[in-house]
């Protein structure tokens, strides 16, 4: 049975965003130290990504795993094609990660209260006062900015978020100057339609702004969600290696959707990604010693699909001469 007489309408092209350096090392227990962070993502630059989240510009007493921003940033090899982002806090981790040369910042709130306030100690009020300002000084300083909403799909504190809301935080912070959103499934909580239907609205409320899908794995959907969203024309998303991540202050939280599942995904359905999946899958098959723990890449551990073994050495003698 051919699978090109059951074709899936969706984008021939996507670009891939690698967050694992800042989501996936800011939570390990292992910190990392600066000389395998910077191994880590100039291996990521190699396999032919778009966008690599390289660090995040946050105090070190809050998230101490990335108390070496500038040093990552000063000492990753910039390979032309790949745009290097840093998720950014505040205004002061702004003024930091100016004076690194960042190709992108992206900035965060939770379209949650309860969410913002444990995640980012703000009101929502306060945190769209904040993002705002900060929009406006990277502006300044010609650095294109992302928005990152958390809990779009879904508040462990709150439950559904209203699209309503998620609409009126996305259309603020284009109309103030992001040139993109990244729409996030912090705590797992999306399903397919859900997904789709959020996508959609979003293409019809802002179609000249970027949009960004941020899934994660926690209830086994990440990759359904995925594809949910690339039926509706998302182009971009985000994925971790190894699927590494999570959030430190959203209960039930697990790793990001895996970056060479989702790679693999897409290619078996003829859906350009731009990454070298042999590549991705040898620097995957490092994370283990960069975090000293196992990681939960099902694709690393069974491999490619089209992946061939030998048979059983029995068969030879066993049906010689038939």
């Amino acid at each position: 049975m051919s699978a090109q007489r059951y074709p899936l309408a969706g984008p021939a092209k996507i670009e891939i965003n690698d967050v694992a350096p800042r989501d996936g090392l800011q939570i390990e227990p292992v910190v990392v130290p600066t000389e395998g962070k910077v191994a880590f993502v100039n291996a990521l630059a190699h396999c032919g990504f778009a966008r690599i989240e390289a660090t995040s510009f946050t105090s070190a007493r809050a998230i101490p795993a990335l108390a070496d921003a500038e040093a990552v940033m000063h000492q990753i090899e910039r390979v032309p094609g790949v745009a290097y982002t840093v998720l950014v806090p505040n205004l002061r981790g702004l003024e930091r990660a100016l004076s690194c040369q960042p190709d992108e910042v992206n900035l965060v709130m939770s379209c949650s209260e309860t969410h913002n306030r444990a995640n980012l100690r703000m009101t929502r009020e306060q945190s769209k006062a904040q993002l705002t300002a900060m929009i406006d000084e990277a502006g300044k300083a010609g650095v294109p900015v992302n928005v990152s909403l958390s809990t779009v799909f879904g508040c462990p504190f709150e439950g559904d978020i209203p699209e309503a809301d998620v609409m009126a935080l996305a259309r603020r912070f284009a109309d103030a100057g992001a040139s993109g959103i990244t729409l996030c499934d912090t705590t797992g909580m999306a399903y397919p339609n859900q997904v789709a239907a959020m996508c959609e609205a979003f293409q019809r409320a802002l179609p000249q702004t970027g949009l960004t899908i941020h899934l994660h794995n926690t209830r086994g959907m990440g990759l359904a969600n995925a594809i949910a969203a690339w039926q509706t024309g998302v182009t971009r998303f985000d994925a971790a290696a190894g699927g590494l991540g999570g959030c430190p202050y959203a209960p039930g939280a697990s790793g990001n959707v895996s970056t060479e599942e989702l790679v693999h995904m897409f290619a078996s359905m003829g859906v350009d990604t731009g990454v070298d999946l042999d590549g991705l899958l040898a620097v995957v098959g490092g994370l283990p010693a960069l975090v000293e723990r196992e990681i939960s890449s099902q694709l690393l551990r069974a491999g490619p699909r089209l992946r061939t073994h030998q048979p059983p050495a029995w068969m030879a003698e066993h049906f010689a001469g038939q």
